[in-house]
């Protein structure tokens, strides 16, 4: 077993500080800390959650398997999921890989985000050694995006009833209300890129503009006050990867930390929201009662929504920020197609999603023995669908590797999954992107990007890390 060392971290700097706050002080930190045995037990949920599945596919990809090399050969790539999800296209249109089957064909990609037998998330591990050790490791209470009772990962009578109350609250009449304050705070991040120029005379965009706009906006829905949303933002940025396959240990050691410090002021934020309601979403959500039923969610489901909102609706719309300066800026004619005709920026919006979207591919589980594109799919059995590869099947998009603002049918991308668990968060994306891309753009329209840019390492998030600029 493999214990990282010691670090500072909200629940840790008690800790460090212990001299200079007495030994009383430190004793109760130290009784704070997670045990030997906590430790323990999260290393088995990272061997059985990541670790092995990391190992597994990078041995597939060693030996030619495609799901594999999708995976596992992508991450901070920006071609290879492109060429490699031509190669899953061309051998068939559900391709039977050596793990699982998988899928870059627009129509089946669309047909297994439907399929009624089809579930979100990943199968239940047969009977054995891994599915004791994960039931073992396992913490039902744990707060996360891919954690029931996330939206994300329900089905059935619970995922309608859930979502119903989500989707009367996060409407899109709601979202577009919003739209102002979005301007508003999109328009002083960009009046201040100036103040965060370093010494060469550049700017990171992903730090100083990518990342503060969809926190602050993520924090005006949650109801979260002015003084609290640093706070939020690190909450933001250290849960974010809690989407992605094959973290390292310390990365899911990261994000758990994190998502529970997120839990245990979030529990204390949701009762002052009960106590106080404010005209945010969150507080909405809180005080929705279900029409036919009369009961709202839970306070599990209601933690469940918020942790989603935070650790979806952050990176995501950071990467979406940060494709579309680099696809925007370093296409000309795009700029000036949009300057002729601003009425194009939501299309715009949705041609980036096409062309580099924010998240490579989502996966189902068979629930029962059932049929997909003609082949027999045996319960349990795991389907990856390719959204990146679906965005550009030629059978769909006319030229599909050309980046074209214009394009006709751009929407048509499968960005937002499909089905029941199409994004919630949907408009609220494209509007932040919109909004969001035009406002940096019109305020520095000589805007240049350098060229020692850095993607994220992630597997299935894409995005960009850095991305200096000179103003």
């Amino acid at each position: 077993m493999h214990l990282s060392p010691l670090r500072t971290t909200p629940t840790t700097a008690p800790v460090l500080s212990w001299a200079t706050r007495g030994p009383r002080a430190a004793r109760a930190a130290l009784a704070a800390l997670p045990s030997p045995r906590a430790e323990l037990r999260r290393t088995v949920r990272w061997a059985t959650q990541h670790g092995l599945a990391a190992a597994v596919l990078r041995r597939a990809a060693a030996d030619g398997d495609l799901q594999g090399l999708m995976v596992t050969r992508t991450a901070g790539s920006l071609e290879a999921p492109y060429e490699i999800a031509r190669d899953i296209r061309e051998s068939a249109s559900l391709h039977r890989s050596r793990y699982a089957w998988t899928t870059a064909d627009h129509a089946v990609v669309r047909e297994v985000l439907a399929h009624p037998d089809l579930r979100s998330g990943f199968p239940e591990p047969e009977r054995g050694p891994v599915a004791r050790l994960a039931a073992w490791a396992g913490e039902p209470d744990r707060l996360g995006p891919l954690t029931p009772p996330s939206l994300l990962v329900t089905d059935g009578a619970d995922h309608t009833r859930y979502r119903r109350l989500v989707t009367r609250v996060f409407s899109a009449r709601a979202v577009e209300a919003l739209r102002a304050r979005t301007q508003e705070v999109a328009a002083q991040l960009a009046a201040d890129l100036p103040r965060h120029v370093d010494a060469r005379g550049e700017v990171d965009l992903v730090e100083a503009y990518c990342a503060p706009l969809p926190v602050t906006v993520i924090c005006e829905i949650l109801g979260v006050p002015a003084e609290e949303r640093e706070r939020v933002l690190a909450f933001g940025q250290a849960a974010a990867p809690s989407l992605d396959l094959g973290l390292s240990w310390a990365q899911m050691r990261r994000v758990e930390v994190a998502l529970d410090d997120f839990r245990t002021w979030l529990v204390g934020h949701l009762e002052h929201l009960r106590e106080h309601p404010g005209d945010d979403l969150m507080s909405r959500l809180v005080a929705a009662r279900d029409e036919e039923t009369g009961e709202g969610l839970s306070q599990d489901e209601l933690l469940a929504t918020a942790g989603l909102v935070l650790a979806a609706g952050f990176e995501t719309t950071v990467n979406l920020l940060s494709n579309g300066l680099v696809l925007l800026t370093g296409h000309p004619a795009a700029r000036a197609a949009l300057a002729a005709d601003p009425d194009l920026w939501g299309n715009a919006v949705d041609e980036v999603l096409r062309f580099d979207p924010p998240v490579l591919l989502t996966g189902r589980a068979a629930a029962t023995a059932t049929e997909v594109a003609g082949q027999q799919v045996r319960a349990g059995e795991m389907i990856s669908a390719v959204l990146a590869g679906a965005n550009r099947d030629p059978a769909v998009f006319t030229d599909p590797d050309t980046f074209d603002v214009t394009r006709a049918n751009a929407r048509d991308h499968v960005s937002f999954s499909g089905g029941r668990h199409y994004c919630l968060g949907a408009a609220l994306a494209r509007m932040e992107g919109e909004v969001g891309l035009r406002t940096l753009l019109e305020t520095h329209p000589d805007l240049v990007l350098s060229s020692d840019r850095r993607r994220r390492p992630t597997r299935i998030l894409r995005g960009w890390a850095t991305l200096p600029a000179r103003l």
